[in-house]
């Protein structure tokens, strides 16, 4: 890990994270920073993610994390794994859920002919998964008073992405579900927020069609540019501090400006030689 700067906004807070696979992981990056900043964490992914993926390696940079294998469609595994994180550390901090997966995607399925049966997985994986999450930590006493809760989503939930399929869907409902679940939780004093992220290459990403013609897009847009992974650990690092105390049922983009933007002047300028492009192919017969 990068020596950085670290302002101890996290200390002695604890808190577990969900969905991190490897580095290029918006997960991993939140748990390092998150570390960074003096947090004590647990480090959680299904079975098969802790023997394919670097998830070991992650919790030892993170402190010997404990690590728990979960997986966040199984009621009976969430509620094991909420006992076990109480067990280590007591009621924790911060819950941080960014998990994604669509079968649709990975096997290039288009959107009108999506499999139900994946596209319901796709739902259940990428953003029901939040709501038995929340479910299970508050039937376990699991998280505490005042503690925070952010789950990672993408534009996509707002706006047709062609290429985005099943996925954009599953991000409006986990929009949904956090604005839902919002008021509830304020009776406690929790927040609960989405982070909408620039394109990012991790694993899931770097399988959908045209992604890297979607992230260069992006990046041109955006005034600042796209946001790394390791850029939005920083970011959601604030989320979990005592700073954004009153900070809750937000999506917060994190896209260098993108969101905001319409059209700029460079833009321009490649339509148009676009389009000029295509009009003299057209006249050469190509």
């Amino acid at each position: 890990m990068s020596e950085k700067k670290s302002y101890g906004l996290l200390k002695g807070k604890r808190g577990i994270v969900f969905g991190p696979l490897d580095e290029s992981s918006i997960g991993w990056q939140i748990a390092l920073s998150a570390y960074g900043e003096g947090a004590t964490l647990a480090i959680s992914n299904v079975q098969i993610a802790l023997r394919v993926g670097k998830v070991m390696e992650l919790a030892k940079l993170c402190g010997d994390a404990p690590v728990i294998a979960c997986d966040a469609t199984n009621n009976e595994e969430i509620d094991a794994a909420f006992k076990q994180l109480k067990e280590e550390f007591g009621p924790v901090d911060f819950i941080i859920h960014s998990i994604g997966m669509s079968q649709n995607i990975r096997k290039s399925l288009p959107y009108e002919a999506l499999n139900y049966d994946w596209y319901l997985r796709t739902l259940d994986v990428s953003a029901v998964s939040l709501h038995r999450i929340l479910t299970s930590a508050l039937k376990n006493d699991a998280i505490k008073n005042g503690g925070s809760v952010v789950a990672m989503t993408y534009i996509a939930a707002q706006r047709n992405y062609s290429s985005y399929s099943d996925m954009g869907d599953a991000k409006s409902l986990l929009e949904s579900i956090a604005r839902s679940y919002g008021t509830r939780l304020a009776e406690r004093g929790i927040r609960i927020n989405t982070v909408s992220q620039s394109p990012t290459y991790t694993r899931a990403g770097s399988g959908i069609e045209n992604f890297d013609k979607m992230y260069d897009y992006a990046d041109r847009v955006s005034p600042l540019g796209n946001a790394s992974a390791e850029e939005c650990g920083d970011y959601v690092v604030t989320l979990l501090s005592d700073l954004t105390r009153k900070v809750t049922m937000q999506n917060l983009y994190h896209d260098g400006g993108y969101s905001s933007m319409g059209m700029t002047i460079p833009m321009l300028h490649l339509f148009h030689a676009a389009l000029q492009n295509e009009e003299l192919a057209k006249e050469a017969g190509l």
